[in-house]
Protein backbone atom coordinates (compact mmCIF):
# COMPACT_ATOMS: atom_id res chain seq x y z
CA UNK A 1 0.00 0.00 0.00
CA UNK A 2 1.52 3.46 -0.83
CA UNK A 3 1.26 6.43 1.88
CA UNK A 4 -1.92 7.51 1.18
CA UNK A 5 -4.25 8.76 3.83
CA UNK A 6 -7.40 9.38 1.95
CA UNK A 7 -9.70 7.02 0.53
CA UNK A 8 -12.54 7.18 -1.42
CA UNK A 9 -15.43 4.43 -0.77
CA UNK A 10 -18.36 3.15 -3.39
CA UNK A 11 -20.62 0.68 -2.61
CA UNK A 12 -22.12 -0.82 -5.87
CA UNK A 13 -24.58 -2.76 -7.34
CA UNK A 14 -25.30 -3.11 -11.04
CA UNK A 15 -23.23 0.12 -11.61
CA UNK A 16 -21.51 -1.31 -15.05
CA UNK A 17 -22.68 1.62 -16.99
CA UNK A 18 -20.61 4.29 -14.33
CA UNK A 19 -17.93 2.48 -12.48
CA UNK A 20 -15.01 2.33 -15.78
CA UNK A 21 -16.00 6.66 -16.08
CA UNK A 22 -15.99 6.69 -12.15
CA UNK A 23 -12.79 5.27 -11.71
CA UNK A 24 -11.24 7.38 -14.44
CA UNK A 25 -12.68 10.86 -13.22
CA UNK A 26 -11.47 10.11 -9.97
CA UNK A 27 -8.00 9.21 -10.64
CA UNK A 28 -8.20 12.90 -12.54
CA UNK A 29 -9.51 14.87 -10.15
CA UNK A 30 -7.80 13.16 -7.12
CA UNK A 31 -4.97 10.75 -8.61
CA UNK A 32 -3.10 10.54 -4.91
CA UNK A 33 -6.33 8.91 -3.31
CA UNK A 34 -6.91 6.16 -3.19
CA UNK A 35 -10.50 4.14 -3.55
CA UNK A 36 -12.72 1.08 -2.13
CA UNK A 37 -15.19 -0.38 -4.13
CA UNK A 38 -17.28 -2.94 -1.88
CA UNK A 39 -19.46 -4.42 -4.43
CA UNK A 40 -22.93 -6.44 -2.97
CA UNK A 41 -22.61 -9.22 -5.58
CA UNK A 42 -23.92 -7.25 -8.69
CA UNK A 43 -24.96 -9.87 -10.93
CA UNK A 44 -24.17 -7.10 -14.22
CA UNK A 45 -20.54 -8.08 -13.70
CA UNK A 46 -19.24 -4.63 -12.08
CA UNK A 47 -16.98 -6.13 -9.90
CA UNK A 48 -14.88 -7.79 -12.92
CA UNK A 49 -14.47 -4.35 -14.45
CA UNK A 50 -13.09 -3.51 -11.10
CA UNK A 51 -10.40 -6.43 -11.59
CA UNK A 52 -9.55 -5.56 -14.90
CA UNK A 53 -9.09 -1.92 -13.79
CA UNK A 54 -6.66 -2.64 -10.77
CA UNK A 55 -3.59 -3.72 -12.61
CA UNK A 56 -3.45 -0.04 -14.58
CA UNK A 57 -4.98 1.65 -11.11
CA UNK A 58 -2.94 1.85 -8.30
CA UNK A 59 -4.71 2.69 -5.05
CA UNK A 60 -8.12 0.45 -6.40
CA UNK A 61 -9.24 -1.76 -3.74
CA UNK A 62 -12.02 -4.01 -3.89
CA UNK A 63 -14.16 -5.87 -1.33
CA UNK A 64 -16.80 -8.58 -2.52
CA UNK A 65 -19.76 -9.32 -0.68
CA UNK A 66 -22.44 -12.09 -1.83
CA UNK A 67 -25.87 -10.42 -2.28
CA UNK A 68 -27.01 -7.50 -1.35
CA UNK A 69 -26.71 -6.53 2.18
CA UNK A 70 -27.68 -3.03 2.77
CA UNK A 71 -26.19 0.50 2.65
CA UNK A 72 -25.21 0.76 6.12
CA UNK A 73 -23.39 -2.61 6.54
CA UNK A 74 -21.38 -1.82 3.36
CA UNK A 75 -19.76 1.23 4.91
CA UNK A 76 -19.64 0.02 8.25
CA UNK A 77 -17.21 -2.47 6.31
CA UNK A 78 -15.33 -0.11 4.43
CA UNK A 79 -14.61 2.48 7.35
CA UNK A 80 -13.31 -0.76 9.62
CA UNK A 81 -11.49 -1.60 6.77
CA UNK A 82 -10.21 2.58 6.25
CA UNK A 83 -9.22 2.09 9.92
CA UNK A 84 -7.07 -0.89 9.61
CA UNK A 85 -5.37 0.15 6.75
CA UNK A 86 -4.07 3.83 8.19
CA UNK A 87 -6.51 6.21 6.41
CA UNK A 88 -7.08 9.55 7.91
CA UNK A 89 -9.49 11.06 5.96
CA UNK A 90 -12.29 9.09 4.09
CA UNK A 91 -15.41 10.05 1.52
CA UNK A 92 -17.90 8.54 0.41
CA UNK A 93 -20.21 8.82 -2.22
CA UNK A 94 -22.51 7.06 -5.05
CA UNK A 95 -21.27 5.62 -8.25
CA UNK A 96 -23.92 6.91 -10.58
CA UNK A 97 -22.58 10.62 -10.87
CA UNK A 98 -25.49 12.21 -8.47
CA UNK A 99 -22.07 12.81 -6.64
CA UNK A 100 -19.62 15.03 -8.56
CA UNK A 101 -16.00 13.67 -8.30
CA UNK A 102 -14.81 17.38 -9.35
CA UNK A 103 -16.07 17.95 -5.39
CA UNK A 104 -14.07 15.52 -3.63
CA UNK A 105 -10.92 17.64 -3.46
CA UNK A 106 -12.99 20.03 -1.42
CA UNK A 107 -14.15 17.51 0.82
CA UNK A 108 -10.51 16.26 1.53
CA UNK A 109 -9.31 19.93 2.03
CA UNK A 110 -12.20 20.71 4.56
CA UNK A 111 -11.54 17.43 6.83
CA UNK A 112 -8.13 19.00 7.53
CA UNK A 113 -10.14 21.74 9.88
CA UNK A 114 -13.58 19.59 10.29
CA UNK A 115 -13.71 15.91 11.48
CA UNK A 116 -17.27 15.62 9.40
CA UNK A 117 -18.08 17.59 6.22
CA UNK A 118 -21.83 17.01 5.11
CA UNK A 119 -22.13 17.32 1.35
CA UNK A 120 -25.83 19.13 1.48
CA UNK A 121 -28.10 20.04 -1.78
CA UNK A 122 -30.30 22.86 0.47
CA UNK A 123 -28.10 25.24 1.59
CA UNK A 124 -27.55 28.25 -0.90
CA UNK A 125 -30.59 27.05 -2.31
CA UNK A 126 -31.93 23.79 -3.38
CA UNK A 127 -29.09 22.22 -5.86
CA UNK A 128 -30.55 19.54 -6.82
CA UNK A 129 -30.54 18.68 -10.99
CA UNK A 130 -33.28 16.55 -12.69
CA UNK A 131 -35.27 15.53 -9.97
CA UNK A 132 -39.57 15.51 -10.24
CA UNK A 133 -40.96 17.55 -7.78
CA UNK A 134 -42.51 14.80 -5.78
CA UNK A 135 -39.41 12.94 -5.20
CA UNK A 136 -37.40 16.42 -4.14
CA UNK A 137 -40.72 17.20 -2.07
CA UNK A 138 -40.21 14.11 -0.24
CA UNK A 139 -36.31 14.30 -0.11
CA UNK A 140 -36.68 17.50 1.44
CA UNK A 141 -39.52 16.60 3.85
CA UNK A 142 -36.97 13.94 5.44
CA UNK A 143 -34.71 16.07 6.23
CA UNK A 144 -37.17 18.66 6.98
CA UNK A 145 -38.54 15.52 9.74
CA UNK A 146 -35.08 14.69 10.90
CA UNK A 147 -34.04 18.56 12.15
CA UNK A 148 -37.50 18.74 13.98
CA UNK A 149 -37.08 15.10 15.69
CA UNK A 150 -33.24 15.28 16.55
CA UNK A 151 -32.36 18.31 16.58
CA UNK A 152 -29.38 18.29 14.20
CA UNK A 153 -28.47 20.99 12.65
CA UNK A 154 -27.65 19.97 8.94
CA UNK A 155 -29.97 21.25 6.51
CA UNK A 156 -29.13 17.84 4.77
CA UNK A 157 -28.72 14.70 7.06
CA UNK A 158 -30.10 12.64 4.54
CA UNK A 159 -27.19 12.75 1.57
CA UNK A 160 -24.60 10.04 1.45
CA UNK A 161 -21.63 12.39 -0.38
CA UNK A 162 -19.65 13.00 2.65
CA UNK A 163 -16.24 12.91 4.32
CA UNK A 164 -15.43 11.78 8.03
CA UNK A 165 -11.35 11.88 9.66
CA UNK A 166 -10.90 8.47 11.40
CA UNK A 167 -11.26 10.50 14.34
CA UNK A 168 -14.90 11.12 13.40
CA UNK A 169 -14.98 7.17 12.56
CA UNK A 170 -13.44 5.98 16.13
CA UNK A 171 -15.94 8.06 17.74
CA UNK A 172 -18.68 6.60 15.90
CA UNK A 173 -18.35 2.88 17.67
CA UNK A 174 -19.06 1.26 14.43
CA UNK A 175 -20.42 -2.04 16.15
CA UNK A 176 -23.12 -0.35 17.49
CA UNK A 177 -24.92 1.57 14.19
CA UNK A 178 -28.45 -0.33 13.83
CA UNK A 179 -29.27 1.50 10.35
CA UNK A 180 -28.98 -0.71 7.20
CA UNK A 181 -30.42 1.77 4.43
CA UNK A 182 -30.21 5.56 4.03
CA UNK A 183 -31.38 6.31 7.56
CA UNK A 184 -27.34 5.40 7.91
CA UNK A 185 -26.81 8.19 6.53
CA UNK A 186 -28.81 10.33 9.16
CA UNK A 187 -27.68 8.25 11.80
CA UNK A 188 -23.91 8.63 11.54
CA UNK A 189 -23.99 12.77 11.00
CA UNK A 190 -26.19 12.38 14.37
CA UNK A 191 -23.49 10.09 16.29
CA UNK A 192 -20.56 12.57 15.36
CA UNK A 193 -22.46 15.93 15.49
CA UNK A 194 -23.16 14.44 18.95
CA UNK A 195 -19.75 13.91 20.00
CA UNK A 196 -19.07 17.69 19.72
CA UNK A 197 -16.24 16.97 16.75
CA UNK A 198 -16.35 20.05 14.67
CA UNK A 199 -18.68 19.60 11.41
CA UNK A 200 -18.98 21.50 8.25
CA UNK A 201 -22.04 21.69 6.06
CA UNK A 202 -20.76 22.08 1.98
CA UNK A 203 -22.70 23.13 -0.69
CA UNK A 204 -22.88 20.52 -3.26
CA UNK A 205 -24.93 19.84 -7.10
CA UNK A 206 -26.51 16.84 -7.05
CA UNK A 207 -27.57 15.38 -10.42
CA UNK A 208 -29.88 12.51 -10.93
CA UNK A 209 -28.20 9.37 -12.18
CA UNK A 210 -28.07 9.25 -15.89
CA UNK A 211 -27.52 4.99 -15.79
CA UNK A 212 -28.72 2.69 -13.85
CA UNK A 213 -31.75 2.45 -11.73
CA UNK A 214 -32.44 4.16 -8.23
CA UNK A 215 -32.32 1.52 -5.40
CA UNK A 216 -34.74 3.66 -3.05
CA UNK A 217 -37.61 1.38 -1.70
CA UNK A 218 -40.56 1.66 0.86
CA UNK A 219 -38.58 -0.29 3.36
CA UNK A 220 -35.91 2.07 3.51
CA UNK A 221 -38.31 5.15 3.87
CA UNK A 222 -39.91 3.57 6.54
CA UNK A 223 -36.89 2.65 8.13
CA UNK A 224 -35.50 5.76 8.44
CA UNK A 225 -38.65 7.43 9.82
CA UNK A 226 -38.56 4.90 12.46
CA UNK A 227 -34.47 5.41 13.12
CA UNK A 228 -35.05 9.12 12.78
CA UNK A 229 -37.02 8.40 16.70
CA UNK A 230 -34.98 5.92 18.08
CA UNK A 231 -31.89 8.33 17.85
CA UNK A 232 -33.63 10.96 19.82
CA UNK A 233 -34.38 8.56 22.25
CA UNK A 234 -31.17 6.93 22.77
CA UNK A 235 -29.53 10.41 23.19
CA UNK A 236 -31.80 11.32 25.62
CA UNK A 237 -31.41 7.97 27.14
CA UNK A 238 -27.86 8.44 26.76
CA UNK A 239 -27.42 5.20 24.98
CA UNK A 240 -25.93 6.69 21.43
Amino acid sequence: MSISKSLIIIPTYNERGNISRMLQELKEKTPATHVLIIDDGSPDGTAQIVKDLQSSTPGLHLLERKGKLGLGTAYIRGFGWALENGYEKVVTMDCDFSHDPATVPEFLENLGKYDLVVGSRYIKGIRIMNWPFSRLLLSYGASIYTRIITGIPFMDPTGGFNGYTSKALKALKLDHVFSVGYAFQIELKFKVWSTGLPCLELPIVFWERTEGASKMGKNIIFEAVINVIRLRIKKIMGSL
